[in-house]
């Protein structure tokens, strides 16, 4: 059976990623930190719907964290025969080294980062640790306990204030306007450094404003509805101009999988190819769907552009249709009744 390490399966999107690979039957080892950087009982009940749980960590109340999974333990999932989880960082060389060589990996999925623009300008070190030592470890890994592919997750980010749209990946990356879009593009020319030295193959995956069910509280998805289901104010910076390429998660995990499974060549054992859905959404009328779906009008609170921010992103997927026939389904009326759907049951029910 074809054996995939999944890193950042916590995590938002990893948490999706493994639930399809684990319907096509492929054996997956997950891997997360469980870090703090948003609440981890949201991160536990992710685990949880997949499975990963101890038979006395959830109680009827569902308080996930008063339990922690412990570092370096591997778990067999109770939903899935074909899942194990184990709680530990990519920064930990010495681990990570250490399952390559028992497990013999034949993909790597690596989502696994610190992640948040706005987050990285206050607190850099988390940055350089997790996004750049924690990938080098990744790499270093692949060379020694050789890989058939490795995909890993950049981001939109790395265009910075790039006026031409839509945005493709012949575009110049190279002027980026914060740290975490920093990080990002040195993960792409490290990957690039790699695929050229070791013949390691890489993929890397340019997500655009990923959102859905199970996401992020940071992101801006979350943060509208809680702030309309608890008739607080949401800040709408630079007053509401701005567009965003919103992509339905199961958009973003489809051209993940299709990516992962196809066997046409790349170029120079390396690719870069944006993730999007291909339509740039204007941040009030995003809004306005959240509110149609919540039941109610939120209060806007116009802020002005902050540090890090961009105006607009739009992603160019032509390539990505190219190369393995993308295409995303999930427009974003139907995307966000289904992350509003969730979103009542996870946090008010």
């Amino acid at each position: 059976m074809t054996k995939i390490l999944v890193t950042g399966t916590a995590g938002f999107i990893g948490f999706h990623l493994v639930k399809r690979l684990l319907g096509e039957g492929l054996d997956i080892l997950g891997i997360d930190n469980i870090n703090n950087y948003y609440d981890i009982n949201l991160k536990y009940a992710r685990l949880a719907e997949t499975g990963i749980i101890h038979s006395n960590q959830i109680n009827e109340n569902k308080n996930l964290s008063s339990k922690e999974i412990k570092f370096g333990e591997i778990i067999n999932s109770d939903l899935y025969s074909n899942y194990r989880f184990m709680r530990t960082d990519v920064e930990n060389e010495k681990v990570l080294f250490e399952l390559f060589a028992s497990e013999n990996f034949d993909y790597v999925i690596h989502l696994a980062a610190q992640a948040g623009v706005r987050h990285s300008i206050e607190n850099p070190n988390q940055y350089i640790q997790s996004n750049i030592i924690g990938f080098f470890n990744i790499l270093e890994a692949c060379r020694k306990f050789p890989v058939r592919k490795l995909l890993y997750a950049s981001s939109s980010s790395v265009y910075g204030n790039n006026f031409k749209t839509p945005f493709s990946t012949n575009d110049k990356t190279d002027e980026p306007i914060s740290l975490y879009a920093a990080t990002k593009k040195s993960n792409e020319l490290m990957a690039h450094a790699y695929s050229h030295l070791y013949q390691i193959p890489t993929i890397g995956l340019r997500f655009f404003t990923v959102y859905g069910s199970w996401g992020r509280p940071d992101m801006s998805p979350m943060l509208f509805a809680d702030a309309i289901a608890t008739e607080k104010p949401i800040k709408v910076f630079n007053s509401g101009d701005m567009e965003r390429d919103f992509t339905h998660v199961s958009d973003i995990v489809e051209g993940i999988f299709k990516l992962l499974v196809s066997d046409k060549k790349l170029e120079h054992n390396y690719q870069i190819f944006n993730i999007g859905n291909g339509t740039p959404i204007n941040l009030l009328d995003y809004i306005k769907t959240i509110e149609k779906y919540m039941g109610k009008k939120a209060e806007l609170l116009f802020l002005p552009m902050q540090p890090g921010d961009v105006k607009r992103t739009w992603a160019d997927t032509q390539k990505l249709r190219e190369f393995c026939n993308y295409k995303p389904n999930t427009n974003i009326d139907d995307g966000v009744h289904e992350f509003v759907s969730w979103f009542k049951n996870y946090k008010i029910s």
